[in-house]
């Protein structure tokens, strides 16, 4: 097994062709209370991505120990964080445009939407690491998701930002669509006000 990334929640380990992500103890915690923690993190993380499976590029589930490992396929391709602007990002974006409406129509929130979190493989973009992700029929949870997205791409992406948040708005059609762009905004103020 080889270490391919350490996080906050998460080291990710690579194991032939699959990956290993174990939920990271912490200390702070009583650890019943953490044990608990990771295990109800990784059963949400595991029951999201398999729901999504038949809905839009995800990496497969291939087995978790209820405990706080997920095992899943490991996806050979371009890391979006890395390589967006050297590819076909026009019609990259307008495919996760598509795969972010199909997310949220079906009141998933992935809550970590970078583009560290995609990967594209055989012109699929493939939403990785659900860790935050959770069940929400809420107009707020579907703008932030799309507000943390404007402004990765805005930090990591700058020289191509503006037509590229455009596209992403031009193409998600989600079911509340208009609510959720009008919600961005009022997020954007708030963020603005605290400032």
């Amino acid at each position: 097994m080889k270490l391919i990334a350490q996080g906050a929640e998460a080291i990710i380990y690579k194991d032939n062709d699959k990956i290993i992500k174990e939920r990271v103890r912490k200390g702070y915690r009583l650890k019943i209370l953490d044990k608990k923690l990771r295990r109800a993190r990784t059963k949400a993380e595991s029951k999201i991505i398999k729901k999504l499976k038949d809905i839009i590029p995800v990496p497969e589930i291939l087995d978790t120990d209820n405990e706080e490992k997920i095992e899943m396929q490991f996806l050979e391709g371009e890391k979006l964080s890395k390589h967006l602007e050297k590819l076909d990002w026009k019609t990259i974006l307008k495919q996760l445009a598509i795969n972010l409406t199909k997310l949220h129509d079906q009141d998933l929130i992935h809550g970590d939407l970078t583009t560290s979190n995609m990967i594209l493989k055989d012109n699929k973009v493939y939403l990785i690491d659900f860790g935050l992700g959770f069940h929400s029929r809420k107009i707020e949870d579907k703008a932030v998701d799309l507000h943390l997205l404007k402004q990765a791409l805005d930090a990591k992406h700058f020289s191509i930002f503006p037509e590229a948040f455009d596209i992403i708005l031009n193409n998600y059609e989600a079911k509340e669509h208009d609510l959720i762009i009008k919600r961005i905004d009022t997020i954007e103020k708030r963020s603005r006000y605290r400032h």
